[in-house]
């Protein structure tokens, strides 16, 4: 306990820290015509406030290889080693590593963890250098799509040695002609649900002798919180190459991964490779990037705020993956290899990236996003469920609820149509008819989603009562039932599917599941004007919502408090707004949600919501569950609220530092919001094509759209004082809401907005 309060003053002083920064990069002269790339500094955020931190990730745009050095973070000062590719970034999953050594060959140096000097590290999305100090050795590293290499500068005159190891038990490596090293990983990883194979193929430069020993240990298991984990024993293989004195100062590794074959990782070795040297590959890289970012061009704002713009739009190409090889692709989900044409992605988060990740890509790359959604069908085909957080071997038990759902309709509803619609609705009724919604499971449902059918709402607990449910007591990994979450969920969920239904019309998909959209109703207490839990008998459980519900509020919510669901309506933002009382009432509701204290320290309410950072009264930034909220402004009789909070929040918390970012960041969620909020709109209700419109940071945003044409938004005297829209026209035609269709944007629309200092525009309200 003290340890984690411990953290939490620490995060406190930090916080404060920060807040003296707050607006000091927008004081900064924009002076720069660097390319967009230029702007991109992996770094920002690599220091989380509590759990998940952002990793330097070197890759290119959606592809499978994603390296960065193995350390807890940016705070961390030794790295352990380096990996070949992660399979998971949030809390890294990684497989085969290598290190150098300098000096002669000995277990120490598969032991010890190596020092650096963060100023004398490189860091971009194609590349990265760092100098270990110890060692005075310089590592270097560039990624294909699914190879990498690695390139040493040693001391001249030293011994020098290239050491191979494994995360996993049981590693092996076959070492052949002295230069070329076969591996297979085998990951075992209970706390993702993975289990599975990996393969490398790789070949080192020179002429080196090389050999195998038995048995290693890995000097650092990552952990959420606390210190890493020291001298974890890993049995298995791990292997080296050794040079002399004489031998160059410079050695390279040469590798490929497959998740098929080590066949197949030495024909997609030769396929990338072959003729290719390490130069040629980081400029590939680099020109790949360039490419993807310079889709979005910004103008005016400060040097501060495209920093963190592009590197947010960097960060939204981590993932899907495309694990393809050659017209193949393993999958994970019926433990075979297949054969097809289309792109296969992998390792998504629905429940955060249906917010804002995946309507970006809609804009920026339908057809990819076409391939990521087919690849859930096929997925569904392989396993017999839609999955909601799939990786490379498997769908991973998350959050709660089927926001895969959100995705499919949001997409249908954008034009996006290449993928088995009629299949994805197939698999989008097993599971609300016969999965659980309880979150962290993937099992078939139980009692209480019955219930939930039956009465419309997730029964709760009342406080200190022992759960008796067999299916939530089925994995005894400490989630509770999240009853009103569920509730509030699940309303989304079956409004997206009633509406996909009709959308394909199938009218009897739309009649048995809309009514399933208006089940908030049944958990709103009018007299509190919250989200509350009901019991089995339909009593509420009139709590505290504020801090009640045990940790991360799980009883009754899900890693937030009731102030954070209290809004939770995204499909219908007219109905919610009647409950609550009106637009007049829901902007009184919305201002006190920026105004209300933690009433207690903040150590004692982190310890219980670790997860809601990023704190502006009661709203946290910090978890996705949030996004949308400030939009809601938008509904009132007060827009310019909207325009106010969101350059709040970015110029707040997502500042150009290492504690750039407020919270659980999910490898694009957050990073989307920033995107959208930044050019000035963003898209409230996932489902329905239209978007909220806000106060850009920029004078000026062009998105050369995939269809040959570009989008707009032009506000030409925008600046910090004049953030406030005094009127808006799309295509020449003044605007009398502030929201403007996905077709208007994707027809190459040119938004123009007059921006000012005054708050008191009135405009009509558009649901």
């Amino acid at each position: 306990m003290k340890v984690r309060i411990n953290l939490i003053l620490a995060l406190s002083m930090v916080m404060s820290l920060r807040g003296i920064q707050v607006g000091f990069g927008q004081q900064k002269k924009n002076v720069s015509t660097s390319p967009a790339v230029n702007y991109i500094d992996p770094t920002i955020g690599n220091i989380a406030p509590f759990y998940n931190t952002n990793r330097p990730v070197v890759q290119v745009p959606n592809q499978m290889i994603r390296m960065f050095p193995k350390r807890q973070d940016h705070l961390d000062m030794q790295i352990t080693d380096f990996p070949m590719t992660s399979l998971n970034i949030i809390t890294p999953q990684v497989i085969f590593a290598i290190k150098p050594f300098a000096g002669a060959l000995a277990d120490t140096g598969w032991y010890r963890r190596l020092t650096y000097d963060h100023d004398l590290e490189v860091t971009q999305p194609w590349y990265y250098s760092v100098k270990l100090t110890d060692d005075d050795v310089l590592t270097e590293y560039t990624a294909g799509e699914r190879t990498g290499i690695y390139r040493f500068t040693f001391p001249a005159g030293a011994k020098k040695n290239l050491l191979f190891s494994h995360y996993y038990a049981k590693g092996k490596y076959d070492l052949t002609d002295g230069t070329t090293i076969t591996g297979v990983e085998f990951v075992d990883d209970a706390n993702h649900q993975q289990k599975g194979m990996a393969y490398l193929y790789g070949k080192v430069s020179g002429k080196p002798e090389s050999g195998k020993k038995q048995g290693e240990k890995d000097w650092g298991r990552y952990t959420v919180l606390g210190p890493p984990q020291k001298h974890k024993k890993v049995e298995g293989e791990r292997a080296y190459f050794s040079y002399t004195e004489a031998d160059a100062p410079v050695q390279e590794f040469r590798y490929a991964l497959s998740f098929i074959s080590s066949e197949q990782a030495r024909k997609n070795f030769e396929k990338e490779l072959t003729g290719v040297t390490f130069d040629q590959l980081k400029n590939k890289g680099k020109a790949a990037w360039e490419k993807t970012i310079g889709q979005v061009k910004v103008e005016g704002g400060t040097d501060a705020q495209k920093r963190s713009f592009y590197t947010a739009l960097y960060r939204c190409y981590a993932r899907m993956v495309d694990m393809s090889e050659d017209g193949k692709y393993f999958s994970g989900y019926d433990k075979k290899v297949h054969d097809d044409k289309r792109p296969f992605y992998n390792d998504d988060y629905t429940w955060g990236n249906y917010l804002a990740l995946h309507p970006l890509r809609s804009i920026l790359d339908p057809k990819r996003e076409a391939d990521m959604l087919q690849t859930y069908v096929r997925m569904y085909k392989e396993s017999g469920w839609i999955p909601e957080y799939p990786k490379f071997f498997g769908d991973r038990a998350g959050m709660f609820g089927f926001k895969s759902f959100v995705v499919f309709l949001d997409a249908y509803r954008k034009g996006i149509r290449d993928f088995d619609t009629k299949t994805a609705l197939e698999g989008m009724i097993k599971s609300a008819d016969k999965r659980t919604m309880l979150p962290h499971r993937n099992d078939p449902k139980g009692a209480l989603d019955d219930f939930y059918y039956a009465k419309g709402y997730y029964p709760a607990l009342h406080p200190g009562e022992a759960e008796t449910d067999s299916v939530a007591k089925l994995h005894g990994n400490g989630q509770r039932r999240s009853a009103v979450a569920i509730t509030l969920g699940n309303s989304y969920d079956s409004w997206a599917l009633s509406e996909f239904g009709k959308e394909l019309g199938n009218q009897d998909v739309y009649k048995k599941y809309a009514p399933r959209a208006q089940n908030y109703k049944n958990v709103w207490h009018a007299k509190t004007g919250f989200f509350l839990p009901k019991d089995a008998k339909g009593e509420f459980i009139e709590i505290d919502p504020k801090f009640d519900g045990g940790h991360a509020g799980n009883d009754y919510y899900n890693e937030n408090n009731g102030w954070s669901y209290r809004w939770n309506v995204q499909q219908d933002i007219k109905g919610f707004t009647e409950l609550m009382g009106g637009p007049d009432k829901l902007e009184q509701n919305l201002d006190q949600l920026f105004r209300e204290g933690l009433d207690r320290s903040k150590p004692v309410f982190w310890e219980k919501f670790p997860d809601q950072t990023g704190m502006i009264g009661q709203f946290a930034m910090g978890n996705q569950v949030t996004f949308f909220i400030p939009y809601l402004f938008n509904y009132t009789n007060a827009p310019w609220k909207t325009q106010k909070y969101t350059r709040l929040l970015l110029d707040t918390w997502f500042q150009d530092t290492i504690f750039g970012v407020p919270g659980d960041e999910d490898g694009g969620s957050m990073s989307s919001f920033v995107v959208f909020s930044a050019m000035g709109f963003y898209p409230t209700t996932p489902g329905i094509p239209r978007y909220s419109i806000t106060s850009p940071l920029f004078t000026k945003v062009t998105i050369d759209l995939p269809n040959g044409k570009k989008f707009t938004l032009s506000a030409p005297n925008s600046s910090r004082r004049n953030k406030y829209i005094q009127s808006a026209t799309m295509n020449g035609k003044p605007l009398t809401s502030l929201s403007f269709s996905h077709d208007e944007l994707m027809n190459g629309g040119t938004l123009v907005l007059e921006m000012g200092e005054k708050t008191d525009k009135k405009w009509n309200i558009t649901y």
